[in-house]
C-alpha cells in the first residue's frame, strides 16, 4: 500500500470559513423544506458547459477531445431558465469544467440565481490560485472522484496523482468537498476504494462509493471482494441521508428497486446544446430545448413513470426523486431508449454512499 504524506485534516478553520459552512447548511436545509412544501419546480440540474475533458479515461463516455466550450453568453442564459424554473441545485459537469475560460462567471451566476452551486471535476487542474478563484465565484460543492491508487490503462484518476491536489483544497478551499471512489466493473483492485476513502476522510472530506453500472445506467450487482470493500467504506462514513433508504443496499445485491423517478421535473440533465434530458444514461428524452421548458414539461414527467427506474444505479436521480417518493403515484409511463453508457467519474452515473 502507498504510503501519503500525513497533513494535518483541513487547516484550522478561520472565522469566514465557518461562516461559510454554516450559511451553506442553512441554504440547503432551506432548499429541502421549498421542495417539501412545492412539487412545481426542479430540486437538482446538471448543466454542462464543456465536453471537452483533459483525460481520456476508458470507461469514460461522457467527454470528447474536441468540443469548443459552451460560451458565457448562452451559458448564463441556460443557468437564468434554471433560475426561471426555480432549481434549488445546480451542478456543473462534463467533460472537464475547469477547461471553461469563464467556468468563474458561470458559478457566480448559479448563485445569483439563488441555487447552491455544485461542481463535479478531475481535480488534476486544480492549484492554489484556481481554488481561491472558486470560493470568490461562490462555489458550494466540489465533487472529484478517484478511481484507484496507482493509474492503469483504464484511468488516470489515480490517488497517487491527485493526492498533492488533495492536499491543496485542504488548505484553501472554502467550499464543501466529496471525494467518490468506485468498485464494479472494471476496477481491478477493488480495495483502493477504501483506500480512496479513508485518505479522503483523514483530509476533512466526506466521502462516497459508488457502483459502476452498465452502459445503459442499470444495476450490475456486486462479487464478494467488492461487497466487503463497499461494506467496509459504508461503515466508514455512516453519516448520510442515503444511510436511511434501501436503494444502495439492493443496488449491490443487484435487486431492483421500487421508486417513482421524478426525472424531468425534479432532476434535470442539460447536455452541451441545451436540451433537457432525464439523466446523463437517458440522453434524448424529452429533449426539449431548456428555453422551451416550462411548468407543463415539470408535471408531465413528475407524474410520468419511467420503464428504467426498477434496475437504475443513477443515486443523485433517486436521491432528488426519493423527496416525493410518498405521494402523487405516477399515472403515465414512457420506455426510455438511447442509453450512452457508463461513467463512473460522474456523480449522475453512480450510485454513492456516504
Amino acid at each position: 500500500m502507498m504510503a501519503f504524506e500525513n497533513t494535518a485534516s483541513r487547516s484550522p478553520w478561520n472565522v469566514q470559513r465557518r461562516w461559510k459552512a454554516a450559511t451553506r447548511k442553512l441554504r440547503e436545509l432551506g432548499s429541502i423544506a421549498s421542495a417539501l412544501v412545492d412539487t412545481a419546480h426542479p430540486y437538482m440540474a446538471h448543466i454542462v458547459p464543456m465536453r471537452r475533458c483533459n483525460l481520456s479515461c476508458a470507461y469514460c463516455n461522457e467527454f470528447d477531445d474536441v468540443s469548443d466550450p459552451v460560451p458565457i453568453e448562452e451559458m448564463e442564459r441556460r443557468i437564468d431558465e434554471l433560475g426561471r424554473l426555480g432549481t434549488s441545485v445546480i451542478t456543473i459537469s462534463g467533460g472537464e469544467p475547469l477547461l471553461h475560460p469563464e467556468l468563474d462567471r458561470i458559478i457566480a451566476r448559479i448563485r445569483r440565481t439563488g441555487a447552491i452551486a455544485g461542481m463535479i471535476t478531475n481535480g488534476y487542474l486544480l492549484m492554489p490560485d484556481r481554488i481561491a478563484r472558486l470560493n470568490r465565484a461562490g462555489l458550494d460543492h466540489m465533487q472529484i472522484s478517484i478511481d484507484n491508487v496507482l493509474p492503469d490503462a483504464v484511468s488516470k484518476k489515480s490517488l497517487k496523482v491527485l493526492d498533492a491536489k488533495l492536499r491543496m483544497l485542504a488548505e484553501h478551499a472554502d467550499f464543501h468537498v466529496n471525494i467518490n471512489s468506485v468498485v464494479g466493473g472494471g476496477i481491478a483492485n477493488p480495495t483502493d476504494a477504501l483506500t480512496v476513502s479513508e485518505r479522503a476522510l483523514a483530509l476533512g472530506f466526506s466521502s462516497t462509493i459508488g457502483i459502476i453500472h452498465d452502459g445503459s445506467g442499470q444495476l450490475k450487482p456486486l462479487g464478494e471482494v467488492e461487497r466487503t470493500v463497499w461494506d467496509k467504506v459504508r461503515r466508514l462514513t455512516r453519516r448520510n441521508y442515503s444511510r436511511f433508504n434501501h436503494f444502495q443496499e439492493a443496488i449491490a445485491n443487484g435487486q431492483p428497486n421500487d421508486w417513482r423517478c421524478r426525472a424531468g421535473a425534479r432532476y434535470l440533465y442539460i447536455c452541451e446544446f441545451g436540451l433537457v434530458h432525464y439523466c446523463s444514461q437517458q440522453r434524448g428524452y424529452p429533449g426539449v430545448p431548456l428555453a422551451e421548458y416550462g411548468n407543463a414539461d415539470i408535471k408531465r414527467e413528475f407524474l410520468t413513470e419511467k420503464s428504467c427506474a426498477p434496475n437504475c444505479t443513477i443515486s443523485c436521480v433517486h436521491q432528488v426523486s426519493y423527496i416525493d417518493h410518498w405521494r402523487a403515484p405516477q399515472t403515465s409511463q414512457i420506455t426510455p431508449g438511447g442509453a450512452h453508457g457508463a461513467s463512473p467519474g460522474a456523480d449522475a452515473g453512480l450510485v454513492q454512499i456516504r
